[in-house]
């Protein structure tokens, strides 16, 4: 009897942006550890979430979500935090418009500092947060709209809190990840090598800063 095949492993470095308290940490809490809270340590520079997807049989995902704190959009460092992502997730809050106004310049933030290896624009997923909430009022007309014109393959309506669309948002950009040309892909090993570079940088620049400020958010 033949021995199974192994699973064919991927490596994806995904980008999680969009202003300051729009619960971007509580997507990411919620789609990797299945949790949500309404308090969280204010993100500074940057923090990193795990997930591995068994996607198939045949293949498996190992996601790096890379959280990137909302006052850092034109910071010098960005560009470093952006390097080798495949693909970003823009969130803002429904809640207050002036977070929907600053999604294209977060997607112009973007495709102005990362690129795919063929040099087409990574993929953007709009995320609509806090759809719970009473006076979130979402015009799917106007977002499809808004997509559309602007590049941005596909927008959720979502909510962390409630666990509203989270997993099949995610689950739609990796299926069009997967579905991206071969010669479009970062290599594995050089996000595995930045990671190994960067991350005690990240961590020794930020984690004292992190301790020390605490969020009571709204985040959900």
């Amino acid at each position: 009897m033949a021995a199974p095949t192994a699973a064919k492993e991927h490596l994806y470095k995904i980008l999680v942006i969009g202003e300051f308290g729009v619960g971007k940490t509580s997507v990411i809490r919620r789609y990797t550890e299945g949790v949500f809270s309404p308090n969280y340590k204010l993100t500074i520079g940057v923090d990193f979430a795990l997930k591995t997807v068994n996607w198939n049989d045949n293949t498996k995902i190992n996601l790096q979500l890379w959280d990137i704190a909302g006052h850092e959009r034109f910071g010098q460092m960005t560009r470093v935090y952006y390097k080798y992502a495949i693909a970003a997730i823009i969130v803002f809050d429904l809640t207050r418009p002036a977070t929907f106004d600053s999604v294209l310049k977060w997607l112009n933030d973007v495709h102005s500092k990362v690129m795919l290896a063929n040099q087409e624009p990574v993929p953007v997923v709009l995320l609509a947060n806090k759809c719970d909430m009473e006076n979130a009022t979402v015009d799917s007309r106007v977002l499809s709209e808004f997509c559309q014109n602007n590049n941005i393959v596909n927008w959720f309506e979502t909510s962390a809190k409630n666990n509203i669309n989270i997993d099949d948002a995610m689950n739609f950009l990796i299926d069009y990840i997967l579905k991206l040309p071969t010669e479009s892909q970062q290599p594995n090993e050089h996000i595995s090598l930045f990671n190994q570079q960067n991350q005690n940088t990240f961590e020794d620049s930020f984690e004292m800063d992190n301790k020390k400020t605490k969020l009571k958010s709204d985040c959900c």
